[in-house]
């Protein structure tokens, strides 16, 4: 039996999604990855050891667990940690390239980086999930001690193992993604409703004729189609 290929596309999409979100636009005739803010950039004094850490990003948010002395846990997808085992390479800023095939092939590290080279200069919201979980937040330390346990080489998936699958089992107890999920429950509507795909086709294709291709704007028109093209 053929297996229904929606789940697979909605997969594909994410993930193509993540790149968005997570590759760091380089300057201009640069030829390496842009300077990290500097040192006193943020102020850790108000983190506590066992914190979670949100960094709003283009379009979706990346996690982090503050182990104290200005250290985050987080995971990240990555390709490095599955090719050496050299520390001090795998250590340094993970760069696009390593990023993106960290993504194809499904390779991740929950590795340990200063504030700053976790939130890249975007704003830090802190415990920012307690208001969902109530009465199911473990003890900081204990939140911290997970966290250091898992950091390594781990497997990647968008849907299953993401970053806030990792803080929300650090600190939580239970590995959840609700920005995934809501994405997904988002793209099962579009896709059940055929008469808003047909408009957003529509839509997107004008966009493209009158105004030329804008990624911002045009980039939900240009999967869908595909996504009905493998539904179909």
């Amino acid at each position: 039996t053929m297996k229904n290929p929606v789940p697979q596309a909605a997969s594909l999409l994410l993930e193509k999604l993540l790149l968005l979100v997570h590759v760091r636009t380089l300057p201009s005739g640069s030829g390496g990855e842009p300077p990290p803010p500097a040192p006193d950039y943020y102020d850790t004094s108000c983190f506590k050891r066992g914190d979670l850490l949100e960094v709003p990003r283009t379009l979706f948010i990346h996690f982090g667990i503050y182990l104290g002395e200005n250290r985050v846990a987080h995971l990240m997808p990555d390709i490095l940690p599955a090719l050496t085992g050299d520390r001090r390479q795998i250590q340094q800023v993970v760069t696009n390239k390593r990023l993106i095939l960290g993504v194809i092939t499904k390779t991740a590290s929950i590795r340990v980086d200063t504030v700053e080279d976790f939130a890249y200069g975007g704003s830090i919201l802190v415990n920012h999930m307690d208001r969902l979980f109530e009465d199911q937040v473990l003890a900081s330390e204990e939140a911290a001690r997970r966290a250091e346990k898992l950091v390594g080489a781990t497997a990647y998936s968008l849907l299953w193992n993401n970053c806030e699958h990792f803080v929300t089992y650090c600190r939580y107890g239970a590995p959840v993604s609700f920005q995934t999920d809501k994405f997904c429950e988002t793209l099962k509507m579009i896709i059940r409703d055929q008469r808003s795909v047909l408009a957003s086709v529509l839509v997107g294709l004008a966009s493209i004729a009158c105004l030329g291709l804008a990624p911002s704007t045009t980039l939900p028109t240009i999967f869908i189609p595909f996504v009905l093209w493998m539904a179909g």
